[in-house]
Parts: structure tokens; sequence; C-alpha cells
């Protein structure tokens, strides 16, 4: 990756890539994929909750988006009240799995980003 040399030989490979960046890079989808991996199955209040901010709007074009794109499956109960569960497929899991480096890395590097930021920030600061 460090040559320059980064596209694929077939440009479909790089369009997905640059989709699925901008797709999952979002932090909504970074954290479906955390939550519904360590929990499961879960239904949709169930995630509105364990995700803090999140609006239910926002939860539903995320989950509509994951789950066009093979990362969760939808499953309707046919019951009253509704209930409809989310579950990760495992194409969802294998994404989960290459993103997750993302939260070993801020895991190991928190100390020296906060040091960092407060060094810049000391230096940009007015006086």
């Amino acid at each position: 990756m460090g040559n320059g040399d980064w596209h694929a030989s077939d440009p479909r490979v790089d369009a997905l890539v640059y989709e699925l960046i901008g797709a999952v890079a979002d932090k909504w989808t970074m954290l479906l994929l955390e939550t519904l991996d360590e929990q499961g199955e879960m239904r949709f209040t169930q995630i509105s909750r364990a995700i803090p901010g999140i609006s239910q709007k926002m939860l539903t074009q995320t989950l509509r988006r994951m789950e066009r794109d093979g990362f969760v499956t939808r499953t309707v109960h046919a019951v009253v009240p509704p209930r409809v569960d989310y579950r990760l497929t495992p194409l969802g899991e294998s994404l989960g799995e290459a993103f997750c480096g993302v939260w070993h890395w801020a895991e190991a590097n928190l100390d020296a980003v906060a040091k960092a930021r407060e060094g810049f920030d000391g230096i940009s600061s007015p006086p």
C-alpha cells in the first residue's frame, strides 16, 4: 500500500471499496456493526437503547442500508404488536472483523492522541 499502487486491477473492486468506506465509515454503521456483533439478534427498540444518541430515523436508514448491502437480516414476526429482529449476516460479521482494528488502534493510542491534541491546542490557541 505504501508504493502508491493500491488500486485493484478490477475497477469494480475500487468502486466497491469506495462505496463501503463511504457507508461503513459513518459512525452509526460502525456502532451498529459492533452492537449487533456483541449482542447477536436484537429488536429495533433494543438497538435504539443500546446506541445512545441515534434517532429513530437514522437507525431506520442505517439498518435499511445495511440490509440492502447484505450486512444484516431483518426478520418480521407476525405478532401483535409487530416485532422485527435484526442480526448480522456472515458478510456483516466479516466486515465488522475487518473494521474492529479501529477500536483496537483507538484503545492502544488513546493517550498519544490526547497528548497530541493538547499540544496542538496549546500552540494554536490565541493568547
